[in-house]
This record gives structure tokens, sequence and C-alpha cells, in this order.
């Protein structure tokens, strides 16, 4: 994170502030944060209001000891400047000078979220101006308790499928606008930080290598552990992890020192993101984590990715990436390596296809298409082979192993 935008101040200039307690919240590049402020006394003035963006460390507010110098702060001049060039104002006489506050840097751990404040996703505020519902008072389900679409629905009367699908779309689904025609829509946070990892990337010498991996074994194991709660993004990640113990190269990534070998095998998986952007949710040690583990905590980094409450460890500990377009039904695709890993995975859709058994005789069977995208100067196109033979070998002969380890 080297900048951060002002989501909402949950304090107003003349409002008591205590040590440690939340004064605003700060969208960084991947999630939203409560920074709290260092010193008790009165916020004195906003310097940078909701809606602009301030680097690191740069003074956003002021905190002052008593209301006689909030007074003096208000006479002096605005409490807020543009968000592009904040205004510094004048140092307010004693007993003390204003503590500043400041853009944070990233933290381990989101800050508790403050008590006095509705703490909602962009699409739950959406949805509730469009359903009448009024957000105070209602209890979130969502991490931390911040409200998630489901409870605005909940509020409302309605089932999730009568509050996303109006009735005059049911029959033909309306466009999804994005912009009005001829307007430039500037980027978010979150696409500012991935259109600055693709430039990174850019400097990368990386080749692509394909396979063809037969499912008919995978999709029966997928059918009998669903009901269980076994996802398929799970089976795969866990496929990839067991196969990258044999092929630790694969896991590993370009450092000015040499090749950079991780101590654990931590599957990052692409997730889209709501308004545009991607995150990429880490699961943690996946050759060691269990099937069903591994498929609970999917399910949790899911929702909190969705309303960006990751911690920073849980979106950039990634030692290899696996970006599934499958359930899209793209036949295959090629994926952009991330900066700081050797090799990302695109995945395809499972379909049934005539193949040709070794007795000459046809068949039916299901497959999809695999491509890996490597860094070169740390993985080969032999590496890469034997890679994705031994992952076609576990996964055509061998999937309900990935319930074993």
């Amino acid at each position: 994170m080297t900048e951060g935008k002002i989501v909402e101040w949950l304090k107003q200039p003349g409002d008591r502030v205590e040590r440690g307690e939340s004064v605003l919240v700060v969208e960084s590049d991947k999630a939203d944060m409560d920074v709290e402020s260092f010193e008790a006394g009165f916020l004195g003035a906003v310097l940078l209001p909701a809606g602009g963006t301030a680097p690191v460390g740069e003074t956003i507010g002021l905190v002052v000891q008593t209301q006689a110098e909030v007074l003096e702060l208000q006479a002096k001049g605005p409490t807020s400047a543009p968000p592009a060039t904040p205004a510094t104002p004048a140092t307010p006489a004693p007993p003390a000078a204003p503590a500043p506050i400041a853009t944070p840097t990233p933290v381990a751990t989101p800050a508790p979220v403050s008590s006095n404040r509705v703490v909602a996703s962009p699409r739950a505020r959406k949805l509730a101006q469009q359903l009448g519902v009024k957000l105070e008072g209602l209890m979130g389900s969502g991490p931390h308790g911040r409200l998630v679409a489901a409870d605005v629905e909940k509020a409302a009367g309605k089932s999730p499928a009568q509050a996303a699908i109006p009735v005059a779309a049911i029959s033909v689904a309306a466009p999804v606008v994005l912009a009005q025609p001829g307007e430039i829509k500037a980027f978010s946070t979150l696409q500012q930080a991935v259109n600055r990892n693709m430039l990174a990337s850019l400097n990368t010498p990386s080749f692509r290598v394909g396979y063809t991996i037969g499912t008919t074994k995978l999709d029966s194991f997928y059918k009998q552990v669903k009901p269980k709660g076994v996802t398929m993004t799970a089976l795969l990640a866990k496929a990839v992890a067991l196969t990258l113990v044999r092929h630790p190269l694969i896991n590993a990534a370009y450092s000015d020192a040499g090749i950079s070998f991780p101590n654990a095998i931590n599957v990052a998986v692409a997730v889209a993101m709501e308004g545009g952007g991607l995150l990429t949710p880490v699961l943690a040690q996946a050759d060691r984590t269990d099937l069903y583990s591994l498929s609970r905590n999917w399910a949790d980094l899911v929702a909190r990715a969705r309303t960006k409450q990751l911690k920073p460890e849980e979106y950039n500990s990634g030692t290899f990436t696996l970006s599934n377009l499958g359930m899209f039904g793209v036949d295959r695709f090629d994926a952009i390596l991330p900066p700081g890993t050797g090799a990302i995975l695109a995945v395809g859709a499972s379909k049934p296809v005539v193949v040709a058994n070794p007795d000459g005789s046809i068949a039916v069977k299901s497959q999809m298409q695999v491509n890996l995208t490597a860094d070169h100067r740390v993985i080969y196109g032999a590496d890469a082979a034997a890679f994705l033979k031994d992952l076609a070998l576990l996964i055509e002969n061998e999937p309900e192993n990935l319930a074993l380890f």
C-alpha cells in the first residue's frame, strides 16, 4: 500500500475522540481499514474529505485537546482542503499542538468496527436505497458484523432471488450499466493496484505450456463430495498443491540473489470483485490441509474478500496462483503471471469430447484444458511439462486421493 482513499469520516470537527477510537475508514488496495486516533481530545480539522486520496504518512486531520482550539481552527479557515493538495492550517495555541491523523500503513488485522456507525458493503448500501430499507438498527451477518446484501433483502421481506431479479427482467435480463456513454470512469483503488501489478509483469520473461486433462473420474468424485461442502476450487487447489510437493521449482520465484524457495505451498486463487478488479485469496499450506477444511477456508476467504475484510497475509502470501474460468464455460485462456511468483495455472471448463482410446475405439470422455504461465528465469519448458503431466495423472487416475492428504 502506497496510498489510501478516504471512504468515510466517522467523526466530525468538534466531536470528542478517545485514544484508540476509530475516526475514519480508509480504503487500501485490497481492504477497508478503520483508522484509530493516537490521542484523546477533539477532532479539530478534516484536511482530506471523503473521496480524497493521500499517500501513506500524509496528514489528513488534526486532533486537539480542547473545544476552544476547535473554534480557533474553524475561525482561521476551512476545515477541509482539496484532495490533491490538502492545506495545512495554522498551529493552534497552547496548551498542546494538534495531533495529526495520518494515512495508515497496512496492518495485519483491520481495526475493530466502531459501534456508532453503520458498516455495510457497497452492494448492501445500493440495494438499501433501491428497496427503501434503512440500515440503522439492522444486524449484519457479514464479517465483523458488516451488513451485506442478504441482510437488506431479509429486512425488505424479499428472498435473494426476488431482490436481485426484477419481475420485468425475468425473461430478458437488463444490461449492466457501468457508466454512461462517453463517460470516463476513474479506476478504483483496487483496479489501480491490479494495473500496477500487470505493468510489473511485463518485465518478466514468461512462457506458456498447455495440457489436456481428462476429468471423468474427477467429475464423478466431485459429485460424491459436493454434498459434504467440497468445492471444485478446493479440489483443484488440493490437486495442484500435492503436485507442487513433487515439483518445488514450480512453487519457487525469482529473486536478485537467485531462486527463492518458499517454506510453504500457499495456493492463491483469483476472484473477480464487484465493481472491477480482482483479489487472490490464499489457501495457506494447501498440501497439508485436508480437503474439507480447505473448502471451509475457501468459503470464508471469499465471503471476507467480497466485503474487503481480508488480512494482508490472506491475499499477498501466495506462492502459486490458480485462475479458473471454467464455471463460465471458457474452453481455454492464458493467465498473466503475478509479480513475485513463478507460475500461474489457467483452468478451462470440463466438457465432454469424443476421444480415441489406446485400442483405437471411440468414446466420449470429459476433458479440460489448462495452461501454465511460468517465469522463464526460474522454470524451463521441461519443468513445466513434467508438472502438468503429474497433475494430469493425479486428476485422471487418483482423484479420490485428494481426500486422503
